[in-house]
């Protein structure tokens, strides 16, 4: 009982933190008819954070923090798309 408990609060957890980092991701989301392919490298990079959200998932969470890090990175590549949009709009 108490297992199944904890279970929950931890998969309850990771999908709060799921739904707050795509929130973060796709703040900066380029316009496709503009920039198709920083768009399409956009598309890839949130299909990747959401293949790493899988692998943690299924491996327990416990990938010594490589995961965690790699989102945070691809995270970065996101949003750097997003100004390397807003810089060719200029």
């Amino acid at each position: 009982m108490k297992t199944r408990m904890i279970r929950r609060l931890i998969v309850g957890g990771m999908a709060i933190a799921l739904l707050f980092s795509t929130v973060a991701v796709f703040g900066q989301q380029v316009n496709a008819s503009r920039h198709p392919n920083l768009a399409a490298a956009q598309d890839f990079i949130s299909r990747a954070i959401d293949k790493v959200s899988a692998a943690q998932h299924a491996n327990g969470f416990d990938m010594g923090g490589h995961a965690a890090k790699a989102k945070d990175l691809l995270q970065q590549a996101y949003h750097e798309i997003g100004l390397a949009a807003q810089a060719a709009n200029h």
